[in-house]
């Protein structure tokens, strides 16, 4: 079983930067893909991004790319979320995902077996 703890969140201005951390825990950690989902009121749940446990395949969500920009640290067990010139429109609750399938059906929705983190909320002001 897979334990996700995400953090880093927090109030920004647009243009700002906030790297976000997923700290996960448990067995077999090279068999899942390791994703960002966020989710603002009255919205739907996006993809953001997600990279398997290897680091040999990324997927961003088409709102993200060029700006964020998501990395794995195998020896501490954390993917990180380093999101960039961030606008009013990233404002959302983020959450970090984990699942045994592909880094393609993470991003797609197509889940195996996900496990989801807490979320951190983020917020950028205009």
């Amino acid at each position: 079983q897979v334990r996700l703890v995400e953090s880093g969140g927090g109030l920004v201005q647009a243009g700002d930067s906030l790297r976000l951390s997923c700290a996960a825990s448990g067995r077999i950690l090279s068999a899942y893909a390791i994703g960002w989902f966020r989710q603002a009121p009255g919205k739907e749940r996006e993809f953001v991004a997600a990279i398997d446990w290897s680091g040999g395949s990324i997927s961003y969500g088409n709102n993200v790319k060029g700006r964020f920009t998501i990395a794995r640290d195998k020896t501490n067990n954390t993917v990180w979320l380093q999101m960039n010139d961030l606008k009013p429109a990233d404002t959302a609750s983020y959450l970090c995902a984990a699942d045994r399938g592909s880094v393609p059906g993470l991003a797609y929705g197509n889940f195996e077996s996900v496990r989801w983190g807490q979320g951190t909320q983020v917020t950028v002001s205009s």
